[in-house]
């Protein structure tokens, strides 16, 4: 009989020890759950073309309107950054769902925007993607879902405060 969670860790890595210390059960854990939430939303998004990158990026680009971001904006917003921002914003361009233009303001700044097409799409992903999150965090209800999000932005603060003090 299984009393603890992280015994599904333990049987899904096939880890016949316990773990060292809960804080290694929990990065496990993290890092397990981060890798299937993104392998069932890349199946997901295939339905658009899409990949779980191409639809970080539409998105950023749909929240920031009209007047688009220089390049390098969208690769520091990115949840999962990319090593080439500028080959990911060239298929986007391929495929007809954001322009570049120069800022008027300073010639140097390249500005990316969403086109009809692609808030057309991203229209159509809205509604489908929505149920998908429900269901997927349907478990853990409002309250858990947003412990969950506290506990995160935690480690994430901590990491950052981490990385400064080795720098």
């Amino acid at each position: 009989m299984r009393d603890r969670p992280a015994d599904d860790l333990r049987s899904e890595i096939r880890q016949g020890q316990p773990f060292a210390h809960p804080r290694e059960e929990a990065v496990l854990s993290l890092l397990r759950s981060s890798h299937q939430v993104e392998q069932q939303l890349s199946r997901f998004l295939r339905h658009w073309q899409l990949t779980p990158t191409r639809y970080n990026a539409l998105r950023i680009l749909r929240g920031a309107g009209s007047e688009g971001l220089p390049c390098g904006e969208v690769g520091e917003r990115m949840v999962t950054p990319v090593p080439d921002v500028t080959r990911l914003l060239d298929r986007l361009e391929k495929r007809g769902w954001v322009e570049r233009r120069r800022d008027p303001e300073d010639r140097r700044v390249v500005r990316v925007t969403l086109t009809p097409r692609a808030e057309e799409l991203l229209g159509r992903v809205d509604g489908p993607l929505g149920e998908w999150l429900a269901a997927a965090l349907a478990p853990l209800g409002d309250e858990k879902t947003l412990q969950l999000v506290s506990l995160l932005a935690e480690v994430r603060g901590a990491l950052r405060a981490r990385s400064r003090a080795l720098q």
